[in-house]
């Protein structure tokens, strides 16, 4: 995406990855912060305490965390001892979103294939980098499909402004590039088709009303933020044309894990007829899982992001207590919205149903044997 009419990705190594520099998400809105990222504990910081988000991103930060933990490596008594303990660490960093075990696993069937320890931290340099390529090019790949989606839902429209909802970030901050969910958005926007976004606030972080909302400002794409509890409303009086969020994880029958209150959001869609897209990578896909609800291991996080708000208040970002100061808060941080409530799944590969049949004719690859 530009900003201030340069090209970032949120997420790129310097130096021959000595140094690897994220935009820290913590500040934004309110302010565009470069993080450089110089040992394994500073990515799994910045991964466990959110400087990246996004089921994507983390996939990729994982990536890049793995090449600063073989060069650390080197140092040490066992590479291969300390390189796998790095891996286990990053695994129970953010359980939920596949695509982070998915880079993990990666980056290590790649290094097992490097004779000596330069070959290893070559292979992991060129892994990093082609995950991250990778996820970059799928997202631009789901917006031109997705873009088909929106065309016909704007033609049946006879023009008239279409509007979308979705909930979180699923947009460029939350992957290499482009996004998943909004990827179509952009798509469409720059393709002339009149739209505007509803925007989920999304408690408790605020991903929406902070993240997407200052993606859609910067593309100049027309939007609203909304309290999280606005859309059945919006959707049981036409004001809503199609839903479209992301994933963290999406299983192989097509049950799908996303931020908290996705579920809420489907249930509102299939009640007013109103269609529900889910946007995806192939690394979102996980086809050893088939009953989401059962199987996902869901992310309970902190109370304090509950019980606390963050915003600007006179040119500096201060944190506030919501909540009475002793009441206990629960935190979890992604609910499954089944396969039954989808109308359609958006990847890289094209659209297609949210059931297992479909999905593994898209990725037959993944099918087991």
């Amino acid at each position: 995406m530009n900003i201030q009419g340069k090209h970032y990705r949120t997420i790129w190594p310097e130096d021959d990855y000595k140094v690897i520099k994220i935009i820290d998400q913590r500040y934004l809105p309110h302010q565009f912060v470069i993080e450089e990222i110089r040992t394994f504990d500073d990515a799994l910081t910045a991964i466990v305490d959110m400087h990246v988000r996004g089921a994507g991103l983390i996939g990729a930060a994982a990536g890049y965390a793995m090449v600063l933990a073989t060069v650390e490596a080197t140092g040490k008594n066992s590479f291969t001892g300390f390189v796998t303990e790095c891996a286990r660490s990053l695994r129970n960093a953010r359980p939920t979103a596949v695509n982070l075990e998915y880079a993990v696993n990666r980056q290590l069937a790649a290094m097992e294939k490097g004779k000596n320890l330069g070959e290893k931290i070559v292979l992991a340099k060129e892994t990093a980098s082609s995950i991250a390529d990778e996820d970059a090019e799928q997202c631009k790949r789901i917006g031109l499909h997705g873009l088909g989606i929106l065309k016909e839902i704007s033609n049946k429209s006879s023009g008239k402004t279409i509007n979308v909802l979705t909930h979180c970030n699923a947009g460029w901050l939350a992957f290499v590039d482009h996004g998943s969910a909004l990827a179509p958005v952009y798509e469409a926007f720059d393709n002339g088709i009149d739209l505007h976004v509803w925007v989920d606030e999304t408690r408790p972080r605020n991903q929406g009303s902070s993240l997407t909302a200052w993606e859609l400002y910067n593309h100049g794409v027309p939007h609203t933020v909304i309290a999280d509890n606005t859309g059945g409303h919006l959707m049981q009086h036409r004001m809503v044309d199609v839903v479209i969020t992301g994933a963290d994880r999406v299983t192989r029958k097509g049950d799908v894990a996303n931020k908290i209150g996705t579920y809420l959001k489907a249930l509102a869609a299939h009640d007013n007829a109103v269609p529900f897209y889910v946007a995806f990578p192939s690394s979102t896909l996980d086809c050893n899982i088939s009953d989401g609800i059962r199987e996902i291991p869901i992310e309970k996080r902190n109370e304090n992001e509950v019980k606390y708000i963050k915003g600007l208040y006179r040119e500096e970002i201060k944190e506030v207590l919501l909540t009475p100061r002793y009441s206990n808060a629960a935190n979890y941080g992604f609910d499954v919205t089944p396969a039954r409530l989808i109308t359609g799944l958006m990847t890289e590969r094209g659209i297609c149903r949210a059931n297992e049949e479909e999905i593994l004719r898209m990725y037959p690859e993944k099918a087991r044997s």
